[in-house]
């Protein structure tokens, strides 16, 4: 069980790592100006659209703009706080993985209804769409299993080290 918790905190981590760094360079440029960054990330940011032909990034409907807002907003810094919780191996990263899990599921719904709706969306622009469906349903399992950990601990002590603790 111990591997299968390793491997599940690393795709979390791995998943809010990339979003620590992608949300302010990648997805403000959505919303704020282009000339508040550099070429590179502006040049960037025109072949991500170009290559996966992301018509949400290229010209952003409103339901689209809120949502980003909500991701520099909201996930951003809890992506912050939860890579360094599981980093630390704090006990409250079970509740930031399950807040960003359920956000990314929130996100993605709203998302690939649209894309699937709409018919615009071509196969490999929702194949980039599934990692993240990955990291939201590991991130919830992550949330809701490590909430029980500590009654694991609790039932495992001695009946006299109970009675103490009590």
């Amino acid at each position: 069980m111990g591997a299968v918790s390793a491997a599940v905190d690393c795709v979390v981590a791995l998943f809010s790592l990339i979003m620590a760094v992608a949300a302010p360079l990648f997805d403000s440029q959505i919303v704020l100006p282009r000339r508040l960054y550099p070429a590179p990330l502006v040049d960037f940011h025109r072949w991500f659209i170009a290559e996966f032909d992301d018509y949400l990034v290229a010209d952003p409907p409103p339901f689209f703009i809120g949502l980003v807002w909500l991701d520099l907003v909201f996930l951003w810094p809890v992506c912050v706080a939860n890579l360094y919780g599981i980093l630390a191996r704090r006990r409250w990263s079970a509740t930031t993985s399950l807040m960003a899990g359920v956000y990314m599921i929130t996100y993605l719904c709203a998302i690939l209804g649209e894309m699937l709706s709409s018919g615009k969306a071509t196969p490999r622009l929702l194949q980039l769409y599934v990692p993240f469906a990955v990291f939201a349903v590991t991130a919830v399992s992550r949330g809701l299993c490590s909430c029980s950990a500590p009654l694991t601990v609790a039932m495992s002590l001695a009946p006299s080290a109970q009675k103490k603790m009590v």
